[in-house]
């Protein structure tokens, strides 16, 4: 494995394949908040359902968490190789000519995605784990819905949210569609298939920004 990783092709088509499986659980995880919005009743009993079930925990989220740090991990990899092979400095101009802003600042909005993540752990994933785990609190499975509500009183953490699900759209704008031309995903439904990345990259972002909005305002 760590032969392979070594060519700057297979790192880059290791980092695509874990950012296709991260944006599969992004979407799995955005229907499932989103539940929240519409019934109470219905996104206690799927939260308890992952929070419970052996194969999502003791499967799933493992490989879930290997995932997030191998992606962001080869992404910094990828980075620093990139500037290393830069002997000489390109004219701005030019450097824009070929490229987007986003193409050029993906390990910027990795970055806001990654200190995202970190707050999120720290507000679900950690308190979770300390209650079921370490204070062994009996099961509860009507209190996902009151603890994610609870987070969005604090008009700071929704703007945090806020700004980091935009940064969230414009890594996934460059980064999802990149993903299939990096694994060689060059057919006549590559334009179609582009067009879909581009759309998911805006719609998912944007519905967990109306979640958050959402929660927030009827908190008020």
């Amino acid at each position: 494995m760590g032969g392979f990783l070594n060519s700057t092709i297979a790192r880059k088509v290791a980092m695509a394949l874990s950012g296709l499986f991260l944006v599969l659980f992004l979407a799995q995880h955005f229907t499932i908040n989103f539940l929240s919005v519409f019934s109470k009743d219905l996104f206690n009993e799927v939260s308890h359902f992952m929070g419970t079930n052996f194969f999502v925990q003791a499967l799933l989220q493992p490989v879930l968490i290997f995932g997030v740090i191998f992606h962001f991990v080869m992404g910094f990899i990828l980075e620093a190789k990139n500037r290393s092979a830069r002997n000489i400095k390109y004219v701005k101009f030019a450097g824009n000519a070929n490229s987007s802003w986003v193409s050029r600042n993906m390990i910027y909005t990795g970055l806001v995605v990654l200190a995202f993540l970190a707050l999120h752990f720290y507000d679900f994933w950690f308190p979770e784990m300390i209650h079921k785990y370490i204070e062994s609190h009996p099961e509860d499975t009507a209190r996902y819905y009151e603890e994610l509500i609870a987070k969005f009183q604090s008009p700071v953490r929704t703007i945090l949210y806020v700004v980091s699900f935009v940064f969230l759209a414009l890594h996934l704008y460059h980064g999802f569609s990149s993903s299939f031309q990096s694994v060689g995903w060059r057919n006549k439904y590559a334009k179609g298939l582009r067009g879909f990345t581009q759309v998911y990259a805006i719609i998912i972002p944007l519905g967990f920004i109306f979640i958050a909005l959402f929660h927030y305002i009827n908190n008020l």
